[in-house]
């Protein structure tokens, strides 16, 4: 195969990881690489907690408002601090918000089929307390999500009580177009929920344009951040709801810490009541404050573009192999799914791959790459060239 280089190169995004030369790295839709700066800032803040006769009271507050705004740069509300909670997990996200969605008794929540189920138990909960249901869309044989979720809100109308989805499927990448599905939600009276945690650093998002009333994700991801820190964004009308959990941080009188005997009904500013308890994390919340600053920098829109350019020549060589993808349009720029023959075994492949160095995950019958800013056009060669290798297959089908 022949490089070509990427309309929007983020050539130097890759000297920030600890990533070898000889590794192929396709694989942010499982874990995400931590930046060299961000595994410092970790250490930083460890070294803090080793000695906390250094900590200060502002410790507690300005590294999490700053992660605060830098969340809500991200989701397209740069000046809205007040909407941002700081959340361990997208199950924290998802259980926070179906604690404030109101359902009519027998209403249901759609989702996705086989969406990731952290985005899936909270609103099944919700609904049997309800008498409702769990309505999944099914996945379309044409692989255009959106025009079958708009078909089944259509098909329910006033039944549908809320809908949570995500920009893409997270096996396959199958891409779904937000600005009607909201439109649509709102047409029917429902509450919309979000999940960004495939797509948040990787993709643009505007919630302003979304107009969702919650929004969910974890860092560990496309934001190359830890493992347990996330965030919610909650809509102006859902920021006065009930938490799940009742930490002191999260209470009017927190920043004067020879108060907090003095109790209070009263909150912080806005979306703050919902964040998890010990929220500062003097080691981890520096981790991902120094990642997401980096993945913002490049720029959402920049990374699409880049890893869009990527995933298209993985697009286009696994064709060559006989396997199929669903056309750019229908799936999301940094992640795609490569189908595979039911001869093919699935289990075997990626294991056979990361032999070879290439690392990617296999999820149902698609091999799924992932594709940010830091991988470069070799990668994608040479996970084609390792993925023809591994069926036995050249260019032009089956071998």
């Amino acid at each position: 195969m022949t490089s070509s280089p990427a309309p929007t190169a983020l050539d130097d995004a890759r000297a920030s990881f600890s990533i070898p030369t000889d590794v192929t790295y396709l694989n942010c839709a499982f874990m995400g690489p931590v930046p060299k700066v961000a595994v410092d800032a970790g250490w930083m803040g460890l070294a803090r907690k080793a000695q906390p006769w250094t900590m200060a009271a502002d410790d507690f507050t300005v590294p999490v408002d700053q992660l605060r705004a830098t969340f809500a740069g991200l989701l397209g509300v740069p000046n809205d601090l007040d909407g941002v909670a700081i959340t361990p997990s997208v199950s924290y996200g998802v259980s926070t918000a179906a604690a404030n969605v109101h359902l009519e008794p027998g209403q249901v929540v759609v989702v996705l089929e086989k969406q990731f189920p952290s985005d899936v138990y909270g609103w099944e909960r919700l609904a049997q307390r309800h008498g409702g249901l769990l309505h999944s869309v099914a996945r379309p044989a044409d692989d255009d999500w959106t025009a079958a979720i708009l078909a089944d809100l259509d098909r329910l109308g006033d039944r549908v009580g809320a809908v949570s989805v995500p920009p893409c499927h997270w096996i396959d990448g199958g891409v779904i177009d937000l600005e009607r599905v909201s439109e649509a939600t709102h047409r029917v009276g429902a509450a919309l929920a979000v999940d960004l945690c495939q797509t948040l650093g990787a993709m643009p998002f505007d919630a302003t344009v979304i107009r969702p009333d919650f929004v969910f994700g974890a860092t560990y991801k496309w934001l190359c951040g830890p493992y347990s820190m996330g965030f919610l964004w909650a809509a102006p009308h859902q920021r006065a709801g009930e938490p799940i959990e009742h930490g002191w941080t999260s209470r009017a009188n927190s920043h004067c810490l020879a108060c907090l005997a003095d109790y209070t009904t009263e909150y912080q500013p806005g979306a703050r009541r919902y964040d998890v308890g010990e929220v500062a994390n003097f080691a981890l919340t520096p981790v991902a404050l120094a990642a997401a600053e980096l993945v913002a920098a490049w720029g959402p829109a920049n990374t699409a573009r880049h890893a869009a350019h990527l995933t298209a020549i993985v697009a286009a060589g696994a064709e060559s192999l006989g396997l199929r993808v669903a056309p750019a349009h229908l799936r999301a720029p940094h992640l795609m799914g490569v189908r595979l023959d039911p001869s093919i075994d699935a289990e075997a492949l990626a294991p056979a791959l990361a032999d070879e160095a290439v690392h990617v995950s296999v999820r149902g019958d698609a091999v799924r790459v992932s594709a940010h800013g830091f991988n470069v056009v070799d990668d994608a060669h040479r996970f084609v060239d390792a993925l023809g290798r591994a069926l036995g297959r050249s260019a032009g089908g089956p071998g």
